[in-house]
């Protein structure tokens, strides 16, 4: 039920299961919502405004809920201007960001919106506010899962007057935290081939501003945050806050404390470059601001997060198969790709128990290298004089289904695309078009331009056996313009773009609902929960290093689901460093999500070939904990930590596999026992090291979770860049 209310565009709130609780008090207006251990309520005060009053740990029944008194600190900041609103407009003299900013067709811009109505529709609480004098209104709703506590927070304004009026800056949701000194922001940046580094920050007056200005989601910053307090929140313990943003295009989640403490967060579109000219009866919706809160740490916020993201945002749910092993012919090619190179390489894939090959970039129009072809979305007929079928058809005796790369939202100057349709990109008149690889990017915004870009996909999708896609974008938008919007209307831009890229993906899936794709921008250039909602994995870097990939992995699952990240074997020295490790190593490593091979098949050795045989037959015994259990991040990833180690734990606690990678030693190194976390205390576990290796000697085969919990387990790890992985098996 959830996914089909966020495909039909993320921009409202879901309806949740009816077991969650959300109560509007008679005649007090007050209300709250209950779900898994998280309360949340709000309520209209004496003077009109929609006021915040408690999200956190859960309230017993029957509680009295007041929103709290108007404080007014001095004449400098008057009571309206620090007041909490749930949903503040930017009048008054408001000193917080306010979640919606406007111009009326008359020059003001003062906004103040207060309780209009509300009412409870299933089990969603939808609010109304207004200006109290322009007909300017705005619809706030809200619902909470009653299995992970996750709020879903989303508004649509309406303009009821009769004339336009221009909106600077809108927001999904504004969060209010209790007063405190002692509020720690985590959130994840980065840049290309290094996303997904976690950084910690505290909270303060001075505002943090987590933002992508790129047009897409960006390396840059990721639209999640995740807030502790400082000595109390642990990776097992303490209260976290967290949230995410579903939107794949330019973002900002703002951060600060108010003149009085309290800390604001909120979400939404990007104002930067921002503008919308709302006219007479026209409404605009936002994205949806998910959030959700727990006492068991970072771990058991990303834990929540995880299990609600796979059961409501992720394509088919519960139901979603598991990653298949895939295989991807670009190390091994590039861009000389031919049916016979191609069969060549699916042989050797099949070897060693790939399920899926991919043929990457290379395989269309005049496409021998970056700089030319892209946008021609026809196979080559010298690559491939008889087509896809022969390679489809070898690929599936092989016993795999196939894949392909596609870029479908840039374009090559060099292009028969570019040269019938020079206008389609996104730019400004008269003005320079910035390349970057050889490419420019498509207006998507444009419906001839989304109607063009669906077309060919559902040809190519429907006239081949292609089981899989990877929609790919390798860069940045520059020079923002339509030119063939009005100039009040160009920067809708940054809107209509991500809602046809939706439709496309939305159209597509539901023409064809066997096909799966894979999100890559770049890497992890544009993954979020907009974006995840449409696409059943994501490439989480293009930096394949085991080593590095460690971190970024770390980095990944503090937001998302480890269900949805794959990881790749790939060939050493690696490209990104020349660092160079053991292909046992890189595959412990990959073994971490959903597992690729990139590696060059063609120079690979029979040792090779029985080394990565081994790995994949034992990973598809774990595949289903790895994918589908509960994260541990027993020992993160650090600079100035030898091991790293990571369980994922069976949700029916029958199987749980333990990760250990030493990045280096020294002589004297004697690293302890690592505890597991997340098995069932009074079960008993039989264990085995994964690939056969005999277990290390002291440790017992069988033993209850709870020895293994508190006397842990230790692996014989010495040198550089070497791993190994336990599998504890319950008991029948």
């Amino acid at each position: 039920m959830m996914r089909r209310a966020l495909l039909c565009l993320p921009l409202v709130a879901l309806a949740m299961p009816a077991s969650a609780k959300v109560t509007a008090a008679p005649g007090s207006r007050v209300f709250r919502l209950d779900g898994s251990g998280v309360s949340y309520a709000l309520g209209v005060d004496d003077k009109g405004y929609l006021r915040p009053i408690h999200w956190g740990a859960p309230l017993p029944d029957g509680d009295p809920l007041v929103p709290p008194p108007v404080a007014e600190p001095s004449s400098f900041d008057p009571a309206p201007s620090v007041t909490a609103q749930e949903f503040p407009g930017q009048g008054e003299g408001l000193v917080t960001e306010p979640g919606v900013k406007v111009a009326f067709a008359d020059g003001n811009r003062d906004l103040v919106l207060k309780y209009r109505s509300h009412r409870v529709d299933g089990e969603t609480l939808i609010v109304e506010l207004a200006d109290i004098v322009q007909p300017f209104f705005v619809t706030l709703r809200y619902t909470i899962d009653p299995d992970t506590g996750i709020l879903a927070r989303s508004a649509t304004i309406r303009n009821g007057g009769k004339r336009p009026m221009r909106v600077d800056q809108l927001a999904a949701a504004v969060f209010t935290l209790p007063s405190g000194d002692d509020y720690r922001l985590s959130y994840l940046t980065g840049r290309h081939a290094a996303e997904w580094t976690l950084k910690e920050t505290p909270v303060t007056p001075a505002l943090t501003a987590i933002e992508s200005r790129r047009g897409l989601t960006g390396h840059g910053n990721n639209p999640w945050f995740a807030i502790g307090r400082n000595g109390k929140t642990a990776e097992e313990s303490g209260p976290v806050w967290f949230g995410a943003l579903a939107w794949s295009g330019s973002f900002r989640i703002s951060v600060a404390q108010d003149v009085l403490g309290r800390v604001r967060v909120g979400a939404g579109y990007n104002p930067y470059d921002f503008a919308w000219r709302l006219k007479p009866g026209e409404t605009l919706d936002t994205p949806v601001f998910y959030a959700g809160y727990s006492d068991h740490g970072m771990g058991g916020a990303s834990r929540t997060f995880h299990d609600f993201q796979m059961a409501h945002i992720l394509p088919d749910h519960a139901r979603a198969k598991l990653r298949p092993v895939l295989y991807n012919s670009w190390e091994a090619t590039a861009f000389d790709v031919t049916e016979a190179g191609q069969m060549a390489l699916a042989e050797k894939a099949a070897k060693i128990g790939a399920e899926r090959f991919v043929v990457d970039d290379g395989w269309f129009g005049a496409r021998d290298s970056n700089r030319a072809g892209l946008g021609d979305w026809t196979v080559n007929p010298r690559k491939f004089p008889n087509g896809l079928k022969p390679l489809i058809d070898k690929v599936k005796s092989l016993g795999m289904d196939f894949g392909l790369w596609v870029e479908p939202e840039s374009v090559n100057p060099d292009s028969d695309l570019y040269r019938k349709h020079p206008d389609w990109v996104v730019s400004f008149p008269g003005r320079p078009r910035t390349e970057a690889r050889n490419q420019l990017v498509l207006n998507l915004a444009r419906q001839d331009v989304r109607d063009h870009v669906l077309a060919w996909l559902d040809r190519l999708v429907t006239e081949n056996d292609i089981a899989f896609l990877k929609w790919d974008v390798n860069r940045r938008w520059t020079e923002p313009g339509w030119a063939e919007q009005a100039p009040e209307d160009q920067q809708r831009l940054y809107v209509d773009y991500v809602r046809n890229l939706y439709s496309i993906l939305d159209t597509l899936r539901r023409r064809h609902p066997a096909l799966e794709i894979e999100g890559c921008a770049g890497g992890g250039g544009r993954v979020d929960l907009g974006m995840m909602a449409r696409v059943d994995e994501v490439w989480t870097s293009d930096n394949t290093d085991p080593s590095d990939r460690l971190a970024i992995q770390d980095g990944f699952t503090r937001a998302y689901a480890p269900a949805t990240m794959m990881a790749w074997v790939t060939d050493s020295p690696n490209w990104a460093n020349t660092r160079v490790t053991t292909l046992d190593y890189r595959f412990l490593s990959a073994m971490q999500g959903g597992l690729g091979i990139g590696a060059n098949l063609i120079k690979w050795q029979a040792e090779d070939f029985a080394t990565a045989s081994k790995w994949i037959a034992a990973y598809k015994g774990i595949r289903p904990t790895v994918q589908r259990g509960r994260l541990y991040r027993l020992i993160s990833p650090d600079a100035s930590a030898s091991t790293s180690a990571t369980m994922y734990v069976a949700r029916d606690q029958r199987q749980a596999v333990l990760f250990q990678m030493l990045h280096s030693s020294m002589w004297r190194d004697n690293p302890g026992a690592i505890l597991p976390l997340g098995l069932a205390a009074e079960r008993r576990y039989s264990v085995r090291m994964l690939g056969g290796t005999p277990l290390p000697a002291g440790v017992p085969a069988v033993a209850s979770g709870q020895y293994w919990m508190t006397q842990g387990i230790r692996a014989p790890l010495k040198g550089d860049f070497v791993g190994a992985a336990f599998v504890f098996e319950a008991a029948p």
